[in-house]
């Protein structure tokens, strides 16, 4: 099963989004969560549980629940404000007032992060691979055992190093993972020398 990383997403009663990140537990290379954008405004990211898909291929996952359902699901992008008042609140944004103009008597600074479980990371698509002697390529989607939930390959589909449509890297061969990177425990040469693994994707791909 492909987990694929800005893909199509449709829900039980018809399309939702696209997919932004996998969640995965490092300590055990296991998919938990995916996440996906809705849609429609105002385009909030979800935070799914893998249980949730049904299917999946290299350009659709199909989800069990409603669009109503993933509309209630946790958002994955969580917005506090922090306020700063007095009359140097306005150099925080780089506005500068004179006289006879007045301050503001408060100033709301929108701060984001993300709602990653914890001890589980975020990877998104285009997060660097990198080899023991450099970077080789960026991650583009997940090969995912649908009866384990565990993650068996990490796929390099464009602008690796080798320029082959797939470079399929057992899971055993990731060292670590970090939010933006995926270290590997082989060389260049070694992932050079892996056996090509087939990949079914729709037709359309291969012809692309």
């Amino acid at each position: 099963m492909d987990i694929p990383i800005n893909a199509e997403v449709s829900c039980a009663d018809g399309p939702c989004g696209r997919s932004t990140y996998i969640i995965i537990n490092p300590v055990n290379q296991q998919v938990t969560h995916l996440v996906v954008k809705e849609g429609d405004f105002p385009f909030v990211e979800r935070l799914v549980p893998i249980s949730s898909v049904t299917e999946s291929t290299s350009t659709l996952i199909r989800l069990r629940c409603t669009r109503a359902e993933l509309a209630s699901m946790e958002s994955f992008i969580e917005t506090e404000y922090l306020t700063g008042d007095g009359p140097y609140a306005g150099y925080a944004t780089g506005q500068y007032w004179l006289m006879p103009y007045g301050l503001p008597e408060m100033v709301a600074v929108p701060l984001q992060h993300e709602r990653v479980p914890p001890g589980e990371l975020a990877v998104h698509r285009g997060a660097s691979v990198v080899a023991t002697d450099g970077r080789v390529g960026r991650v583009d989607e997940f090969l995912v055992d649908p009866k384990t939930e565990h993650i068996t390959h990490l796929v390099l589909r464009e602008g690796h190093l080798w320029g082959q449509k797939d470079v399929s890297i057992p899971v055993s061969q990731i060292d670590h993972i970090e939010e933006d990177a995926v270290y590997l425990k082989l060389d260049k040469q070694s992932i050079q020398d892996l056996p090509h693994i087939p990949i079914k994707r729709p037709m359309r791909e291969s012809t692309a």
